[in-house]
């Protein structure tokens, strides 16, 4: 089996090919069919006549949160928060910039006007690495953000519209909120496409990934095996289970809108049958991983040298994945979170 380093997913890409706004309609995104040996070029819109009656499509239901905050600390120096993870009692786990990183018993006041905004005390570091702040909110967090955060985007959206943001970076069916990061290939879709689908005879059932902003963690060694994945939680319910199996049963396919949507299912079935449930996954797909659940994947493109090429490119094979991304630069399709779509068909 072929060993694959960091250099093997790096490719070329012309910085204003990077989207900093969503296509004017959700679904009218460009769409690459990059099921068969050569790419064709489609629209979104004619995703529902790809798949056949039958199919089952599952989607991420998660709920992108107004994860950043900015403020100062008691000793006037600024910091800027992104809520990482929800906990209980009014606790989160949250990424903390500053000059000096404030100490644990100390507090933090966070909001556009400090006057009217909030106190968060800092309990200490949290999570695995100890990489993030234990805060303790004076209330419940959802409400604190709703009121006080923005809309979390990621770096490389340049040209931030906060009002176009809260609309548009965020899915029709977004229903449990704890996202810092949104399930960027379910964006596309709209109540249209959706009531096409169902016209089409293709069913549809959810699972639950609250992305993370490690997300966006870059891979900084050549050997894969060396990159630790962060964590994330997930959920995958015994009803999507039973329509997984049913839509099996009956031989259909199981497809995935978006690469969250397949860690989540992937990371469900890694014991070698899928099992509902809600845990933590730090699955890392790269090439040779064995895929058990997903058929096909509907994705947005994603960056050089990211755990998002290389899950791709483990699924629908390196040398092709390679080659959809030479056409996508060649004819101009727009990347990343606001960027067009493709459609992979699961190598055999």
């Amino acid at each position: 089996m072929t060993t694959y380093t960091l250099s093997d997913f790096d490719f070329f890409l012309p910085p204003e090919l990077i989207a900093q706004h969503p296509a004017a309609e959700r679904s009218g995104s460009r769409l690459l069919d990059g099921r068969g040996p050569l790419p064709v070029d489609r629209g979104f819109r004619e995703l529902p006549s790809l798949l056949m009656p039958g199919d089952l499509l599952v989607f991420n239901d998660t709920r992108v949160i107004k994860a950043r905050l900015y403020g100062e600390k008691s000793t006037g120096g600024a910091v800027e928060a992104l809520v990482e993870r929800l906990l209980p009692d009014n606790e989160v786990l949250a990424h903390l910039r500053a000059s000096k990183s404030p100490k644990p018993g100390s507090v933090v006041r966070f909001g556009d006007d400090l006057a009217q905004g909030f106190e968060a005390q800092v309990l200490g570091r949290g999570g695995v690495d100890g990489s993030l702040f234990h805060l303790r909110f004076p209330g419940d967090p959802l409400t604190l953000l709703e009121r006080h955060g923005h809309v979390p985007l990621p770096p490389y959206i340049t040209e931030a519209d906060e009002a176009q943001a809260t609309q548009r970076y965020q899915t029709v069916f977004a229903a449990r909120p704890g996202a810092v990061a949104a399930p960027t290939a379910s964006l596309h879709f709209d109540e249209s496409v959706l009531a096409a689908l169902k016209a089409r005879g293709v069913r549809s059932a959810s699972v639950t990934l609250h992305v993370g902003a490690g997300t966006f963690q870059p891979v900084r060694s050549e050997n894969l095996a060396e990159h630790r994945m962060h964590s994330e939680w997930f959920e995958v319910s015994e009803a999507t289970v039973a329509a997984i199996r049913e839509t099996r049963a009956a031989g259909g396919r199981v497809i995935s809108a978006g690469t969250t949507t397949l860690r989540a299912l992937e990371s469900a079935a890694v014991g070698g049958q899928l099992q509902a449930g809600a845990r933590e996954t730090d699955i890392f797909i790269t090439p040779g991983f064995e895929f058990r659940v997903v058929d096909l994947l509907v994705t947005n493109f994603h960056l050089p040298k990211s755990t998002l090429l290389m899950l791709i490119s483990a699924f629908s094979g390196h040398e092709h994945v390679r080659a959809l991304y030479r056409h996508a630069v060649e004819a101009r399709y727009r990347f990343f979170s606001y960027g067009d779509a493709m459609v992979l068909q699961r190598r055999r």
